[in-house]
């Protein structure tokens, strides 16, 4: 990094801290002011209407939700920092091939494009953690970094730090490259000019929301968590509504469909997204026969450094189980069957009510 001592003294205030964090390997960095966090009314009303499910830890922490400084005493700056992934859409329609070498329809699921690679957690906190030790020597201050797991609403932040908006999917957008990126922040004691707040580019367009599968948005920047796949495969931890769960389709972790269909997601530039965030190429079209036989151990070793681990083992299985039911490839009853028979599924409530209701659904095609 460049001494202070010999930046520029025409450069702006903060800017060879940004210059720092881009060049770490970050895609774009913004400034905020630090305060009541914008918008937070939406978040209380949120709560309220019980949009959160079982996510009981968001009202307990919503104090220092609303305001950065009760997180980090004496934070002047929100720093927000944004890392591409790539999609890489795949088709899953087709067969797998078989043993025998044959091709023939066989069920198989899809986890979310974020999880298909290494646990984005472990990539930016490692990434974080270094930049403030770095910022520290440089520009004493004190520096507290999240990602995704602290009390901070970071897509709030980032609007108003202006590397994207909150669409009305709730995702961040960014104009020129759409909203598969992941979110940092770092709170700081440092005072720094903040940027302008990104401006809402949705206009009339209602793709996503027409798009959802299970109807999850109970209104436009609305997510109701009570019906949306990525919460439903990923943080629920009870059966899944049967009326929902038939509208799965083959998602076994997490969901793309509300950023697919985003105008903003189809740039004319190709974004390869983070090396260290590519994608496993057999975590793109995944054997559900295979998967269903997997035991916890198993389980964490398909999916080493994953955030698909965030599902846990019986939750995975739910799941799989459901995408078999939802697959009515030629190979589903006798899927469900070997796992019938499994002693996880007969000792779990959960897994074995999951499981007759797959069955009956083939029954019923």
């Amino acid at each position: 990094m460049t001494p202070p001592s010999s930046r520029d003294h025409n450069e702006p205030p903060g800017e060879s801290i940004r210059r720092t964090l881009l060049a770490a390997g970050f895609d774009r960095v913004g400034f905020a002011a630090a305060g009541e966090t914008p918008r937070i009314d939406r978040f209380h009303r949120w709560l309220k209407r019980g949009h959160a499910a079982s996510m009981d830890y968001l009202g307990r922490t919503a104090a220092k939700r609303a305001d950065p400084r009760l997180v980090l005493a004496g934070t002047q700056t929100v720093i927000v920092l944004a890392l591409h992934y790539s999609p890489e859409q795949s088709s899953v329609d087709s067969g797998l091939e078989t043993e025998e070498g044959d091709l023939e329809t066989v069920a198989v699921g899809r986890v979310a494009a974020y999880a298909r690679g290494e646990d984005y957690h472990k990539v930016m906190e490692k990434r974080l953690k270094r930049l403030c030790d770095q910022l520290r020597e440089t520009h004493p201050a004190r520096y507290r970094y999240y990602v995704d797991t602290g009390p901070v609403l970071e897509r709030a932040w980032a609007h108003e730090a202006g590397v994207g908006w909150i669409g009305k999917n709730t995702c961040a957008i960014d104009p020129g490259a759409g909203s598969y990126f992941f979110l940092g922040v770092i709170l700081t004691s440092l005072e720094l000019p903040p940027d302008a707040p990104a401006t809402d580019h949705c206009g009339n367009c209602t793709l996503c929301l027409d798009a959802c599968p299970t109807d999850a948005f109970a209104a436009p920047y609305e997510l109701d968590a009570q019906r949306c796949i990525s919460y439903l495969t990923i943080e629920h931890r009870g059966e899944v509504n049967p009326a929902l769960a038939d509208r799965f389709d083959d998602w076994i972790f997490g969901c793309d469909v509300c950023q697919e269909v985003c105008p903003f997601n189809h740039p004319p530039a190709d974004l390869p997204g983070d090396p260290e965030l590519q994608a496993r190429q057999e975590n793109h079209a995944l054997s559900l026969d295979d998967l269903v036989h997997l035991d916890t151990t198993g389980f964490q070793a398909r999916f080493p450094r994953s955030a698909v681990r965030r599902a846990k083992s019986e939750g995975f299985l739910r799941n799989v189980l459901i995408a078999i039911g939802n697959s009515g490839t030629a190979n589903a009853a006798r899927i469900l069957e070997a796992a019938a028979v499994r002693p996880v599924v007969q000792a779990s409530s959960i897994l074995s009510a999951t499981l007759r209701r797959a069955q009956e659904k083939l029954r019923r095609r």
